[in-house]
């Protein structure tokens, strides 16, 4: 199985460490959240791994060469003309995915986790959903929304009150995405979207017509390491 790290965006809300870094070389107990993630996804035998950069990439190419890809085969997909967001980011990618008939791997760079992936593999393997989506029950500002069968039918923003809902249901379970998907490489011919895009405006096109379903990890360890405040609590949580 192959993997995705998500590492081009801008990091804003971890300045000032961005104003000349880039978020993926935050550090956290004297490793960067790029090695942690890489060493995490190896656990689990996942060792092909492409990273895409834009922001401040030469840092990030450079220390993956300094450090040999930290034991892993590492790629990059360059967006330094553009950042295209997660979506965006995913559909560059596809030509290093396409071409397997297995599912796939994506994080976020910037979150810290010890969810057992492999039960999350098993799961995605069993249900044969387009995609899989780690969640959990925390508080956040923006949830999805699965009907009573688990499959996505929408989100919400409870700070400003805006609901996308693709595929009615009668009841709704609101879920807190943890920034790790794992896809099926058929989802590349099911994208309309071009250019920058949203990966979450992509999966509420999916939902109309695929199952996306969700794999609760909330009895695990998680956290998102995008706030300098929140780099110290990783290093408690994970040293």
């Amino acid at each position: 199985m192959k993997g995705m790290l998500l590492a081009a965006g801008l990091g804003t809300r971890l300045k000032p460490f961005t104003d000349k870094h880039p978020k993926a070389l935050a550090q956290v107990n004297g490793k960067t959240v790029l090695q942690k993630n890489i060493e995490y996804l190896a656990q689990y035998g996942i060792t092909d791994i492409i990273v895409n950069v834009h922001h401040f990439a030469d840092q990030i190419i450079q220390t993956v060469e300094a450090n040999n890809g930290f034991g892993s085969n590492l790629i990059i997909s360059d967006e330094r003309n553009e950042v295209l967001e997660t979506g965006g980011g995913i559909k560059k990618a596809s030509w290093f995915f396409e071409k397997e008939k297995e599912p796939f791997v994506v994080m976020n760079v910037d979150i810290l986790t010890d969810m057992h992936m492999d039960e999350m593999i098993k799961e995605h393997q069993e249900k044969k959903p387009l995609a899989t989506l780690a969640v959990t029950q925390r508080k956040t500002s923006r949830y999805f929304l699965f009907d009573e069968l688990d499959h996505l039918c929408g989100w919400k923003n409870i700070l400003t009150g805006e609901q996308k809902i693709t595929r009615p249901a009668e009841k709704l379970t609101e879920k807190a995405f943890s920034g790790i998907h794992i896809l099926e490489p058929r989802i590349f011919s099911l994208m309309e979207r071009k250019g920058k895009f949203s990966m979450v405006d992509a999966y509420l096109d999916f939902a109309k017509q695929h199952f996306i379903n969700f794999f609760d990890h909330s009895d695990s360890k998680f956290i998102d390491v995008g706030k300098p405040e929140n780099l110290l609590e990783a290093a408690n949580l994970f040293p």
